[in-house]
């Protein structure tokens, strides 16, 4: 079993060991954060810490259960994300750079099957540098880095808070946290510029994709703080539409964060959901010209329980 347990969300599948396939999968929007509340304010029950986390996760395996009509006793249960920090299921120490992108070196806790829960459980710990962190994109670096060849290679993990890894010799040996995501859904929901914009999935709809390009454009002659004042003057000046304006801000916010990248050639992979993959895809397109990287996108969900099973394999 797969299980993704994020800041802000829950995730358990039960996945096929023949090809990675789900099987099926439960999904709570309690994450890390509001169980840690929980624990420090709630009714405990008489469990520890651990114990408290695992009440959780046993609840939702008995769903998986009842959704599949068959027991999941002794199926190991895998874990990563969040549940390894200070306020998850226990604090693990992080593994420092570099580490193998096989996974064999993270570092990693096994709790043995009880009564409950009957499963063995592993739960994968993070990586950090001299001053970052990561918890989760390790997992999906192993099951994207695991057929790359020796050369250099960025992947980057779009998100809240994306990730660039730079990779070399299979080993990631440095990242960089951006504030990307936060900073976007503060300035749209929070801002003055709230008014002026109107979120759209639609990403190549009308308009939507010239604005985004422009904003990436932006991004790369002007200053960022002034340039999302623009966000606000687009709308006033009847420049673009309010969900044209949405990714003219998007692509300025993302193009800020790939401007970053090195300027030589690179084989860069994104790893990311469709919608956020596309916005990337699209960025690294008009920043390209003068990089000449190799780009390819790969699927974030696919690549965590790849990484998962990879790294259970490892042990």
């Amino acid at each position: 079993m797969s299980c993704d347990w994020g800041t802000s969300s829950f995730r358990l599948r039960l996945i096929s060991a023949k090809n990675l396939e789900i099987i099926e999968e439960t999904t709570l929007k309690q994450g890390i954060a509001d169980t840690f509340k929980m624990w420090n304010q709630g009714p405990k029950n008489g469990l520890e810490r651990l114990d408290f986390y695992l009440d959780i996760i046993a609840k939702e395996i008995r769903t998986l259960e009842k959704r599949i009509g068959y027991s999941l006793e002794n199926f190991p249960l895998i874990i990563s994300g969040m549940a390894s920090s200070t306020i998850g299921m226990v604090d693990l120490p992080y593994k420092n750079l570099p580490f193998s992108t096989s996974g064999k070196d993270l570092e990693k806790l096994v709790i043995e099957a009880s009564t409950y829960p009957k499963q063995n459980v592993l739960i994968i710990s993070g990586v950090r540098t001299e001053n970052d962190v990561i918890r989760g994109e390790e997992t999906k670096l192993v099951g994207c880095a695991a057929d790359i060849d020796n050369g250099a290679h960025v992947f980057i993990f779009p998100g809240t808070h994306p990730k660039h890894v730079f990779v070399k010799n299979k080993h990631a040996f440095d990242f960089k946290t951006y504030m990307t995501g936060e900073f976007f859904d503060l300035l749209s929901t929070e801002s003055i510029l709230s008014v002026s914009v109107k979120k759209n999935e639609s990403f190549e709809k009308d308009g939507c994709l010239q604005s985004f390009e422009r904003g990436v454009h932006e991004s790369r002659n002007s200053n960022l703080l002034h340039s999302c004042f623009l966000v606000r003057t687009n709308q006033l000046f009847r420049k673009y539409s309010e969900e044209e304006n949405y990714f003219y801000l998007s692509g300025l916010l993302i193009g800020a964060e790939l401007n970053s990248l090195p300027v030589t050639g690179q084989n860069i992979t994104i790893v990311a959901n469709h919608s956020l993959g596309k916005q990337y895809g699209a960025a690294l397109n008009v920043l390209n010209t003068a990089r000449k990287a190799t780009i390819s996108t790969l699927d974030a969900d696919d690549s965590l329980i790849k990484g998962q099973w990879e790294i259970y394999k490892s042990l």
